[in-house]
């Protein structure tokens, strides 16, 4: 077992159910309780919104089951940042590492903090993200309108339990472990029973019917102006691109598993395992819960759901005013799980990048509960701050670009990997190599360069982002020679 200069290791308590909960409770936040309302607003039809959804259950499946063999040839923490440096080198790994920390993981419990808080004004109005602690002006902008640095009530809200749980997790694996499975199974259950309850109680026979008619009719809908408008060409490649940011987003954070490799009980099988059946179950629970909303729900009232909570307007439907709080709820504990697997994870990547001389010294010590205690409050502390500056929103565009652009890199790993260690022992191999992982890389690449094209704005700053880790690594690297 690898030892830090302490001489602490990590403990192997995480067994395959603690694996798959990791995987099911990282993946699910609030993304399938409001995104569906953007994607049927671009591609305006019941069949273009839950063909994205298979769509995209096919192409994270597809990437999960691939990550199987190198989980099982590098079962150690770090997981992607380890497969990128040994198909790569230290650069393509710090990049990862680099955009991980500064904007995939923490900009995403940033977010998911927030969601918790909004929903949790449901049952407390105090809580609410208009509910102004403080503010202050910091100037004016070109049309003359003040311009303002507050903070919310949900702000305040989303950053205690991000510190919460980071407190939670410093404590040990074994702690935050439980909590996870608990809350993961919980949030399961709930959402399966909202959707049986959904084609029981809530279905309504004119209301699929109608949905269906013009299934494949694709149309784009303006919020601005109430209307519908017909697309193709283009306009569609465009529509299905930005519809197919807020799935894959929802269906993102799977990898997250492999983070903690030096902690689960024979890794070799475990982790390939884990992203397998977390994968797949979430898979069916979204496109299950997709044809439960078209089942409950005209087309329009998906499309105009306010602030985009489909799940709350579909609740309603099933069980009246009590639906509100009934889904408040079930986000609550949906988000909470979210981010302290979320939390869990991403410290082991930076122990590795530490480890490596590319983070922070003291990011590479376990505390004495042999966890990553260090790495877990300075990624807790950029979290907070990122919930602070009220751009988490724009921050979640610009994620999903890196994250298909690494998950490229890292399933083309397998191909280099093959003819760079031939004889590596390879306990599992990748499910329908050589054709499944190409066919990723050509639809992910496809997938990306759409994006770049038509949501330039957002995804541009993304990559943005990530290339500005070139010059730090080189200046990290320059300062090692000092």
């Amino acid at each position: 077992m690898e030892k830090d200069t302490q001489g602490h290791s990590f403990k192997r308590e995480l067994g395959l159910l603690d694996g798959t909960m990791l995987v099911v409770g990282s993946m699910i936040g609030s993304g399938i309780f409001i995104v569906s309302a953007d994607i049927a607003r671009q591609v305006g039809s019941a069949g273009w919104l839950i063909l994205i959804w298979v769509a995209t259950a096919l192409i994270t499946m597809t990437a999960a089951v691939s990550y199987g063999e190198l989980s099982a040839m590098f079962p150690k923490a770090g997981g992607q940042y380890v497969y990128l440096k040994e198909a790569y080198n230290k650069l393509i790994a710090f990049l990862y590492g680099w955009s991980l920390f500064g904007v995939i993981q923490t900009g995403t419990i940033a977010a998911v903090g927030v969601a918790f808080s909004k929903f949790t004004a449901y049952l407390y109005e105090p809580f609410s993200e208009n509910n102004m602690l403080w503010q202050i002006q910091t100037g004016v902008s070109g049309k003359g309108v003040p311009e303002h640095f507050s903070i919310s009530a949900a702000q305040l809200v989303s950053i205690i339990t991000i510190v919460l749980l980071t407190y939670l997790n410093s404590r040990g694996v074994k702690n935050s472990k439980i909590l996870q499975t608990i809350l993961t199974l919980v949030k399961i259950l709930s959402l399966f029973g909202l959707i049986v309850f959904g084609f029981t109680i809530g279905a309504k026979a004119e209301v699929w019917n109608a949905n269906w008619a013009n299934a494949w009719s694709t149309r784009s809908f303006s919020l601005e102006t109430l209307q519908w408008t017909n697309i193709s060409g283009t306009l569609l490649l465009s529509g299905v691109s930005a519809a197919m940011v807020g799935s894959l987003f929802s269906s993102d954070a799977w990898a997250g598993v492999t983070f903690i490799a030096g902690e689960i009980k024979r890794p070799e099988r475990n982790v390939g395992l884990s992203l397998f059946l977390g994968t797949l179950i979430v898979s069916i629970i979204y496109v299950l819960a997709n044809v439960m909303y078209v089942a409950v729900l005209p087309l329009d009232e998906i499309t105009t759901a306010k602030s985009d909570r489909v799940a709350v307007v579909a609740a309603q439907h099933i069980f009246g005013q009590a639906g509100t709080i009934i889904i408040a709820v079930m986000i609550m504990i949906s988000t909470f799980a979210c981010n302290n697997g979320l939390i869990m994870a991403g410290a082991r990547v930076y122990y590795t990048m530490a480890k490596d001389g590319l983070f922070f010294k003291n990011a590479a010590k376990l505390n004495g509960n042999d966890v990553p205690g260090w790495a877990l409050w300075v990624q807790g502390a950029w979290a907070s701050a990122l919930c602070l500056t009220g751009k988490y929103g724009d921050l979640l565009d610009f994620v999903v670009i890196i994250v298909l652009i690494f998950y490229i890199l890292t399933i083309y790993g397998i191909f280099i990997l093959r003819k760079k260690m031939p004889d590596a022992v390879r306990p599992y191999k990748a499910f329908g190599y050589p054709v499944l992982p190409f066919l990723y890389i050509i639809v992910a690449s496809a997938l990306s360069i759409a994006l770049l094209i038509y949501k330039t704005n957002t995804c541009g700053w993304g990559v943005l982002i990530m290339l500005l880790g070139i010059p730090v690594y080189y200046m990290t690297k320059a300062k090692e020679k000092v």
